[in-house]
């Protein structure tokens, strides 16, 4: 069952340089279960979400605010990389956002994550003063057209403007200009709130990327210490078998020692009657030859 009906599946921003853009993604929860759910991007620095995390009850609806700060470069071919990808887990009855850790959108932690990527897509508006999407090229906004144009007048007295028309473009140029400083005045005096808010997305995701890295470092010193108490215990028992061979090595040493010892004892019982007859031989002959002469 899907936990989370996302819409829209593409974030549409209108692009204008130096310009601020909003995306809403609307959450409905279609389940009788409370769903927590926490967005993440690409692009950190790039985006503002509100809220970046959050929890939709039973049969509810929730709606996040993405707003794309404001560019001062158009992207090549007005095509964007970004994407976003918005998790979410069922979590206990009566959770709130306050409750909502980053562990609890852990693949590792055995509960059932969904993910749903979204891509961002540029849109140029029709009547924008900046630069426009043409053909893959980009054309300039239409005041520098005009007076492009007039810089490159034809000879004729047909071809030259009344100088009224000149002063109208002349002042239309300078009220265009005078509105877009003052809109930039705004965007730079409403940045601060937005920059705290992305520092905080930012500061999110780095404290959970840290918060990962320091349970893989856990994991990997519980493996080297399952690792040494192994080795502890196997050289452990190969010291207790060297000795006990060491030992073996001593009582067949003794062993040896007590058989050469009985083997020399029967061989002095049995050689000696054989030099007493011996002798008793010699004496006889000795006798003998003393009774002839």
């Amino acid at each position: 069952m899907e936990l989370l009906d996302i819409q829209p599946r593409e974030l549409k921003f209108t692009f204008e340089l130096k310009k601020q853009s909003s995306c809403s993604i609307h959450l409905v929860n279609k389940a009788d279960l409370y769903i927590a759910f926490k967005v993440k991007t690409t692009s950190p620095k790039r985006y503002c979400v509100r809220p970046n995390t959050g929890v939709v009850k039973p049969n509810a609806e929730c709606d996040v605010m993405v707003t794309m700060q404001a560019q001062r470069v158009a992207p090549p071919d007005m095509q964007c990389k970004d994407k976003f990808l918005i998790q979410s887990t069922v979590v206990p009855y009566g959770t709130t956002e306050t409750d909502i850790r980053s562990d609890m959108f852990a693949k590792d932690s055995g509960k059932y994550i969904e993910e749903k990527k979204l891509r961002v897509v540029l849109i140029g508006p029709a009547h924008s003063p900046v630069l426009l999407p043409l053909n893959g090229l980009l054309k300039q906004d239409p005041c520098h057209e005009i007076f492009s144009q007039k810089d490159q007048l034809l000879s004729g007295v047909e071809n030259t403007p009344p100088a009224h028309a000149v002063a109208k473009d002349v002042e239309g140029f300078k009220t265009a200009k005078v509105t877009d400083e003052s809109r930039a005045a705004k965007d730079v005096e409403s940045r601060p709130a937005e920059d705290v808010d992305e520092l905080k997305l930012t500061h999110d995701i780095a404290k959970e990327n840290l918060a990962k890295d320091i349970e893989e470092l856990n994991s990997k010193l519980n493996v080297l210490e399952l690792n040494l108490s192994e080795a502890k215990l196997t050289i452990t028992k190969l010291t207790e078998e060297r000795s006990m061979a060491t030992r073996e090595k001593e009582t067949l040493k003794h062993e040896l020692a007590m058989l050469r010892r009985k083997s020399d004892v029967r061989r002095v019982r049995v050689g000696f009657p054989f030099l007493f007859v011996l002798i008793i031989a010699l004496i006889g002959i000795a006798a003998g030859y003393l009774m002839h002469s």
